[in-house]
């Protein structure tokens, strides 16, 4: 990961690092209503690279990914820097590319997958269906058979049994797997995660991680995971981004930040570890 621009001159723990960039923020400010929330964030991701960004609750950390897949509410913008992705910039997609990039080669996956979901449709009705709007030549035969094999990549028992599921008859954890599986369906260059894991128990957590790497190793695919955790981070990560009130306060090499933290808050969060 790398991380340039003058406005970055001086960032504790910033490091510096060579490689084909996926993901490049530049000096990236957003804003809602006018006023700035985010302020100057500038890194590179890489192929196959898994950032993780953590901070506090309103730190910013959310509001930065949401900006990279072009997700901000209506009172939000990009109001200076600029984000690029695969070599052409994100500000300028009209409504059907945004569409076509989230579709096939960014995709998120949010804190609570259940709640994305439809409760009064199956499983498999709703995945099927996604399948088939981004694929269009799909039958629905191929689909269900898809969405299948990527429900039984996330080692989900009986991949048939939860797709003639509905949302609330699954636990918290076999959610985020279903989640997870469509987001990974037509293989994307990057995966943003929000929170995956903050509203499950230790144990599901460590399988929710365990199998997102998985996935990483298999499809070379880039995660950027959104945690206030820093044990999930620190498990996850090869480059950690530290976030506090809007601004970035340290990025570097997971075993840097971890071991030679170069902020004082940083250090707070350290001190704090839960561990996964």
């Amino acid at each position: 990961m790398t991380n340039s621009g003058p406005a970055r001159d001086g960032l504790p723990g910033q490091d510096q690092a060579d490689g084909t960039c996926l993901l490049s923020v530049r000096r990236m400010t957003v804003s809602y209503d006018g006023t700035p929330a985010v302020r100057d964030v500038s890194l590179d991701v890489t192929p196959g690279e898994v950032v993780a960004i953590v901070g506090e609750s309103g730190s910013g950390k959310t509001t930065v990914i949401r900006a990279i897949l072009g997700l901000l509410p209506s009172s939000g913008q990009v109001s200076s820097g600029d984000i690029c992705f695969e070599d052409r910039s994100l500000l300028d997609l009209d409504r059907a590319q945004w569409l076509d990039l989230r579709r096939h080669r960014m995709s998120m996956v949010f804190q609570d997958t259940g709640a994305m979901l439809n409760p009064v449709r199956r499983i498999g009705s709703q995945f099927v269906e996604y399948i088939r709007t981004a694929d269009p030549g799909s039958t629905r035969e191929q689909a269900r058979g898809r969405a299948e094999t990527m429900l039984d990549r996330m080692a989900l028992p009986d991949p048939r049994r939860v797709m003639d599921s509905y949302a609330f008859e699954l636990s918290g954890g076999m959610r985020q797997r279903v989640g997870i599986a469509m987001a990974m369906t037509f293989n994307p260059a990057l995966l943003l995660a929000d929170e995956p894991t903050s509203a499950l128990d230790v144990t599901m957590q460590a399988e929710i991680v365990r199998q997102m790497l998985a996935l990483r190793r298999q499809e070379g695919t880039a995660i950027m995971i959104v945690t206030h955790n820093l044990g999930v981070a620190a498990h996850m990560a090869d480059t950690i981004m530290v976030m506090r009130a809007g601004r970035v306060l340290e990025l570097g090499p997971t075993d840097r930040v971890i071991d030679h933290p170069a902020h004082e808050y940083t250090a707070s969060l350290l001190a704090s570890m839960p561990s996964l």
